[in-house]
């Protein structure tokens, strides 16, 4: 399955699932609403129904690696 998105395509699965932001469920990619308003691909159920643990690890993450850019980078200043 594609979807046509602006510019590219973007191949998903079947198989994948999504986080449905309206209907508050993980859905399998063919079901699912809007991209604007679901939050994927997951490779599982659980995991698209645990989306908002594996948001908040990746955004400390993000942080973690900002704090050490600006400070790698705050000798230059």
């Amino acid at each position: 399955m594609s979807e046509q998105r602006e510019d590219r395509v973007v191949e998903t699965s079947d198989t994948d699932w999504y986080w449905d932001l309206d209907r508050q469920i993980a859905v399998r990619a063919d079901n699912r609403g809007p991209a604007d308003h679901t939050l994927g691909p997951y490779p599982t159920k659980a995991e698209a129904e645990n989306w908002k643990a594996t948001a908040e690890r990746r955004n400390d993450i993000w942080e973690t690696d900002d704090e050490e850019w600006n400070d790698v980078n705050s000798s230059y200043d």
